[in-house]
């Protein structure tokens, strides 16, 4: 079996050997309930933390219904809990003197029966002088036997110990390795055995945490604990023997490390904003704010309590807020909250650990800031009783006067803004009184009903005034305007004025009486004199493009003849009746039909001007003549609006076919009309569309179009030709020219340009040409022949010249080439 011994100051001790069961039969006792044990001996530390478990004792009922109650001979130093688990009330230490056994009293509430047990204390450095094992120090969990019944026989089981956790508190200061716990099994009484332990903190990460010694089997700790990191560790205990082979099951062994108080409260935010309206009641809630302590909060490590520390500032009061010191909650606590007096107010927040004990707990702080939000308890007031105003007459939308009020309230806010409102002095409506001078609105103020205006105004804001506030005496004032007298423009009355005529009718046509008024009757003053009669001029009709739906404005003026003229126009609506005075027309105007007549139709309808029921529904009909009309084209009326147009005979040539067509409204007195109809006749394919050229123009080009690029086309060929035939020309010129001169005789450095005006200094220009008496009487372009006296070149008398040209030798010309033989014959040859 294996068997737990504490080393020297370790805080927990485990049992050192299992429980051993008579193995003969026996006659077993009826049960008694009571403890397991009349004395229970213990190990405490030499300083018991204030909550550290110490020892469990067990009691048991037998199968009573009622409920026990536990209590100790001394509460102030221990506390028993219903589980039977002993716990340090208060750290305790360790005193030279025997301390007497500690009284367990268990109590059935039902029956009140009672049984006490003993506990005796001890402290660890005795534990090796004990001849039987003492009772655990600290939490654990006790074999249970089984139960018995009155006829059986007691049997020695045996069985594995259950070891309880261990306690190990954080953050020990060693010094290290510190030994825990001794494993034995009772098999080294026989053969020496080695121990070993594995789980994480041993052999797994993180490892080397905890060893244990293998011949001896102390289980020891090398470093500090941090139960923020590992609240816990899971070990399992191992006994072989020199060969390896397993002696003893393998036992679980946990580890449990207990806080301590070594973190602080730390808040989530470290400045909370909150609100609260002004003039609210004490216990309105207002924010609350949040620390996270990292301890164990089942413990009194983990335990918070808030505090306020200060306010800022310290009005009314001191303390206007209060804080709940577990949860948070800031409340109002006061009256008083005036948001024009303090708009804010700054608390220093404290959370403290330990329960808040200022002594033990660790504490820290943050800055809750409070808003005093504006609610409307202040009512506008005017700065003034009376206000005076002055305003022309008809004029609109305009300042009359300006208002001002006064609110403490917050600026721009609704409890701020100021609604105007006119309680008084004008029942029609005329005037308005808007807080934004662009929103104005109003209607005309005339100066001949009423000179002067008293109103009475009422300021307020846009929300209501708090529960128990009343407007006071300057929220109203009263608002004094005098109209001053200004020329009014005539008007026409009525304006429009709505007239109803048939169209049609002739120039010079009286129509109606449209005259105006003059509303200054203060002012000596007149209309220009005219009648106000309206005539036409020409002929009035109701197609006509300045009319729409069949109304005609017009607009007249009068003017009067104040010191400053005023004018006013009114508007003569005329309605014109229609009257059948249009006759249908074809429409589309063109059409495209196959040279075959399927697919052959072509849906047409009419336009007319008039309205029904001088337009539709419409008679179609093609005429007798011309006769091919009839021959070649068949008209079938599908309604009273639309007719089908489709080929007679089984082919027609492509082309364009101009189709009359007579159409007929269903005016009182009906009108005809022959429209021509556009077809192009064209070759089609499968799908009925055109595919010769002539489908290309109706799709994007005219005939005029069409033409012109022809023409165009053709001058580009003419002028391309005319190029051709002048480079030909000038080709021959050429070849001409090297035929008739001689290569040893080239004469072209003899001649001479006579196109350049001016040879020399008496031949320059015109003027002096015109002004010289001796020049010949011709035309002054002719100066460009006149050679002058300073002329290098000889004069043309000294060429002889013969008519006949007998005295010429033209033989030569025979050697130039067949071209000049006909030129040798004419010149060189005889007579003849």
């Amino acid at each position: 079996m294996f068997s737990l011994h504490e080393g020297s100051g370790l805080l927990l001790l485990l049992l050192l050997a299992g429980l051993q069961i008579a193995a003969e039969a026996r006659g077993v006792p009826p049960c008694s309930p009571g403890f397991s044990e009349d004395l229970y001996t213990v190990v405490v530390p030499d300083i018991t933390e204030k909550g550290w478990p110490l020892f469990n004792v067990k009691f048991v009922s037998c199968g009573r219904g009622g409920l026990v109650r536990f209590e100790c001979s001394n509460p102030s130093d221990f506390r028993i809990e219903d589980n039977g688990v002993v716990y340090a009330a208060r750290t305790l230490q360790r005193t030279p003197a025997p301390a007497s056994p500690l009284l367990i009293k268990a109590v059935d509430t039902t029956t009140q029966q009672q049984w006490v047990t003993q506990v005796k204390m001890m402290p660890p450095t005795q534990v090796q002088e004990l001849a039987v094992p003492p009772v655990m120090s600290k939490n654990f969990e006790e074999i249970v036997f089984p139960p018995q019944n009155a006829d059986s026989t007691l049997k020695r089981i045996k069985r594995d110990w259950v070891i309880p956790p261990i306690n190990v508190p954080e953050n020990s200061r060693g010094p290290f390795p510190q030994d825990l716990v001794m494993i034995r099994s009772d098999h080294d009484k026989n053969r020496p055995l080695r121990y070993s332990v594995t789980g994480p903190g041993a052999d797994q990460p993180p490892t080397g945490i905890f060893t244990i010694d293998p011949i001896s089997g102390a289980l020891s700790v090398n470093k500090p604990l941090d139960r923020e990191h590992i609240p816990s560790f899971h070990l399992r205990a191992h006994a072989v023997d020199l060969n390896g082979n397993q002696v003893e099951n393998p036992i679980d062994i946990v580890i449990n490390v207990i806080d301590m108080n070594d973190n602080r409260p730390e808040f989530t935010h470290q400045i909370w904003n909150g609100t609260v309206p002004e003039g609210s009641k004490p216990g309105t809630f207002v924010m609350t704010v949040t620390s996270i302590d990292k301890d164990d909060p089942k413990t009194a490590n983990g335990m918070l309590r808030y505090k306020i520390l200060s306010q800022n500032p310290e009005s009314p009061s001191s303390n206007m807020f209060t804080i709940n010191n577990k949860t948070g909650g800031i409340i109002t606590v006061a009256a008083g909250l005036d948001r024009e007096k303090v708009p804010q107010y700054t608390l220093i927040i404290q959370a403290t650990d330990m329960e808040g004990n200022p002594m033990y707990g660790l504490s820290n702080t943050a800055t809750a800031v409070i808003r005093v939000t504006d609610v409307n308890d202040n009512p506008p007031e005017f700065t003034a009783e009376t206000f005076f105003g002055e305003v022309p007459e008809n004029a609109v939308n305009v300042i009359v006067a300006n208002l001002t009020v006064t609110d403490k309230d917050q600026p721009n806010t609704p409890a701020w803004n100021a609604v105007y409102k006119i309680t008084g002095g004008d029942p029609t409506g005329r005037f308005s009184v808007p807080t934004d001078p662009t929103t104005n609105e109003g209607l005309p103020i005339d100066y001949e009903i009423s000179r002067t205006y008293v109103l009475t105004v009422e300021a307020r804001n846009e929300v209501s005034l708090a529960r128990g506030i009343h407007p006071p005496k300057q929220s109203t004032a009263t608002v004094s305007i005098r109209v001053t007298d200004v020329n009014e423009s005539p008007y026409f009355d009525p304006n429009p004025k709505l007239i109803r005529l048939e169209e049609g009718m002739l120039p010079e046509s009286t129509l109606t009486m449209f005259t105006a008024q003059d509303p200054d009757r203060y002012m000596q003053q007149t209309i220009s004199p005219s009648t106000g009669r309206i005539s036409t001029i020409a002929i009035l009709d109701r197609e006509s493009p300045y009319v729409k739906n069949s109304l005609y404005n017009a607009t007249f003026l009068a003017t009067d003849n104040g010191k400053t003229p005023a004018s006013g126009t009114g508007t003569l609506q005329i309605y014109l009746v229609d009257i059948n005075d249009n006759a249908p027309k074809v429409y589309p105007h063109e059409a495209e039909v196959c040279e075959k007549p399927e697919p052959n139709a072509i849906n047409i309808t009419a336009l007319d001007g008039d309205l029904n029921p001088n337009a539709g529904p419409f008679a179609f009909e093609l005429p007798h003549r011309p006769q091919d009309v009839k021959r070649n084209w068949t008209l079938t009326r599908l309604n009273g609006d639309y007719a089908q147009m489709s080929l007679k005979i089984g082919f027609l040539e492509s082309g364009i076919y101009e189709v009359p067509i007579i159409i007929t409204d269903s005016g009182n007195l009906p009108m005809s009309n022959t429209s021509y109809l556009r077809i192009k006749v064209c070759q089609c394919d499968m799908n009925g569309d055109c595919t010769d050229q002539q489908h290309i123009m109706a799709a994007g080009l005219g005939t005029g179009a069409i033409i012109s690029i022809l023409l165009c086309i053709i001058i580009l060929l003419i002028l391309v030709l005319m190029f051709v035939v002048w480079m030909k020309r000038r080709d021959k010129e050429r070849q001409a020219k090297q035929l008739l001169i001689d290569p040893e005789d080239d004469v072209r450095d003899n001649i001479l340009k006579y196109d350049e005006e001016g040879g020399g200094e008496e031949d320059q220009g015109l003027k002096a040409a015109d002004n010289d008496p001796t020049a010949p009487p011709y035309d002054s372009l002719l100066v460009f022949d006149y050679e002058g006296s300073g002329s290098t070149a000889g004069s043309l008398s000294s060429l002889n010249s013969s008519s006949s040209g007998g005295d010429q030798d033209y033989d030569y010309l025979n050697d130039w080439g067949p071209r000049f033989r006909k030129l040798a014959d004419m010149y060189g040859g005889s007579d003849d």
